[in-house]
């Protein structure tokens, strides 16, 4: 007479199970999705990526300098673009036209940049790189960093009316010969934040004080009447910060631009393709099942071999130590103490609870080292006898 084996259980979860297990992490993501959404439609456009832009209210733009200056009657116009910036100087006229420029990444040529500054009757270049400066005038060059609180002594009005300023930022020397040329807030050694020199009939103001101009800073000394000053002389203010939309039509062509049209469909019927052989190919060869092993090993039967290991090679630090974790936790649980306590919680408790000094007890659990057989037995029947004292100290009578 046959026995029919015993069913075999299977350990596969459900798809309830699985959906029921993954609902916190699906969860989680859609909050943090939202979050994300969030963050973009309430910052708009302001980040710390535009800095001295007109209309960026984070500390490093420069709106604050903007919307006080059309309240002063300048009438500003924010270029998003060279042909924006060159039309607006057109329309207003050369001589009653500054140009704010700022282009830290250099995006614009040599030509571009002469267009722009030949439409202006004063052109005032923040931050200029060597090009940049070669393009307004030759009798202007760069000079290293400057930082902290620069006085004006000159006798321009920006200067006079500002007093003292932020100059942290970039330096600037004067190597010309004309007499009307102004230098202001001097950093030492002929470095100023301030050059002003007329260059063929347009008056060029170079400046290295970003930060003065920008949000967080314009309250600060005279940063305020520094940049109304500089930029509120004419009636009309063109804003103009290059972008990529102002790069030479020269460029390189990009990846996209020289491939063929039927690469990007062809790429993503690829991939939708490659997806669908991973789930078809993908899939289980049957449900997990348990295995009975043939030898069941007893757990003081581990023990002992793991003692034997550290016996041969007199790991009695290490034998302690296993120990140790084992009374901590045992202890931990008899004192009511949570389990992410520390260990010097588990001390602490301890002494209090059974009035030995605390140092004593620290030296059982954590600090004392046996030095031999003798006393890695001594320390193991100390904490058997704080484990029993705790729990003859916690148990009510």
């Amino acid at each position: 007479m046959s026995v029919a084996p015993a069913a075999q259980r299977v350990m596969t979860a459900s798809p309830t199970a699985v959906l029921r297990r993954s609902v916190f992490w699906i969860g989680a993501a859609v909050f943090a999705v939202l979050v994300a959404l969030v963050g973009m439609l309430v910052s708009g456009t302001a980040s710390e990526s535009d800095p001295l832009s007109a209309t960026n209210p984070a500390p490093a733009g420069a709106k604050a300098v903007v919307e006080v200056l059309r309240q002063q009657g300048v009438d500003v116009t924010v270029a998003r673009s060279l042909g924006e910036a060159t039309d607006a100087m057109d329309d207003a006229g050369a001589g009653d036209t500054t140009l704010f420029y700022f282009d830290p990444d250099d995006l614009l040529d040599s030509e571009q940049r002469t267009e722009a500054f030949s439409s202006a009757g004063h052109v005032v270049a923040v931050d200029p790189t060597f090009d940049q400066l070669a393009d307004l005038t030759p009798d202007i060059a760069q000079a290293g960093a400057v930082s902290g609180e620069s006085k004006a002594r000159c006798d321009d009005p920006v200067g006079e009316n500002a007093g003292s300023i932020t100059s942290d930022g970039s330096g600037f020397r004067y190597t010309g010969t004309a007499d009307d040329a102004v230098t202001c807030f001097g950093a030492g050694d002929g470095v100023y934040s301030l050059v002003r020199v007329q260059t063929d009939g347009a008056l060029v103001s170079v400046t290295g004080a970003r930060d003065a101009l920008s949000n967080e800073f314009v309250a600060d000394r005279g940063n305020a009447a520094f940049a109304l000053n500089l930029l509120g002389g004419r009636g009309n203010l063109v804003w103009y910060i290059p972008t990529v939309a102002d790069l030479a039509d020269d460029t390189p062509p990009t990846l996209g631009e020289l491939s063929p049209d039927w690469v990007l469909p062809v790429t993503a019927l690829a991939v939708l393709t490659a997806l669908a052989a991973a789930f078809w190919r993908g899939r289980r060869f049957g449900p997990l099942v348990v295995e009975n092993l043939p030898v069941t090993v007893r757990a003081n039967e581990t023990m002992q071999g793991r003692a034997r290991l550290y016996e041969k090679s007199s790991a009695r630090l290490r034998a302690l130590d296993a120990l140790r974790i084992g009374a901590v936790e045992r202890l931990a649980r008899a004192c009511g103490l949570p389990r992410v306590a520390s260990v010097d919680d588990v001390v602490s408790a301890v002494a209090a609870v059974t009035r030995i000094d605390p140092a004593e007890v620290g030296r059982i659990l954590i600090a004392a080292v046996p030095a031999s057989d003798r006393d890695l037995v001594r320390l193991s029947d100390e904490l058997l006898t704080l484990e029993r004292t705790v729990a003859t100290s916690v148990t009510p009578t």
